[in-house]
């Protein structure tokens, strides 16, 4: 089984900046392809970025794209999400969530019912 574990959240204004942290324990695997979702109060959990094992591939949802950065260091099972610029509507809890192998160039990329396992999110607020 694998743990994921989110943090680097918090309270920032608007036009301020995060980055996030998700560390894998447990059984990690090599090959998976990580991904951050966040979900706002009444809303639908969306995705925001992917990245692949090895880091060839990332992918950006339209209103993360320049705005946020996914990486990610095999060495220390972490991926992170920079996020820049940020705005109110990016407040949210941020989950990330890994599947064992490549989903690049398939249509589960972007969809949360395809990953096998999820951290229990952080809370990201950006107030105006």
């Amino acid at each position: 089984q694998v743990q994921l574990v989110e943090s680097g959240g918090g309270l920032v204004q608007a036009g301020g900046s995060l980055r996030l942290s998700c560390a894998a324990s447990g059984r990690t695997f090599s090959g998976v392809t990580t991904a951050w979702f966040r979900q706002a109060p009444g809303k639908e959990r969306e995705f925001v970025a992917a990245i692949s094992y090895y880091s060839v591939n990332t992918d950006y949802e339209d209103s993360a794209q320049g705005r946020f950065t996914i990486s990610r260091d095999n060495a220390k099972n972490t991926v992170y999400l920079q996020m820049n610029s940020l705005k109110p509507e990016d407040t949210a809890i941020y989950y990330c969530a890994t599947v064992r192998g490549n989903s690049f160039g398939t249509r589960s990329l972007r969809r949360d019912t395809a990953y096998e396992f999820w951290g229990q999110g952080t809370q990201v607020t950006v107030s105006s």
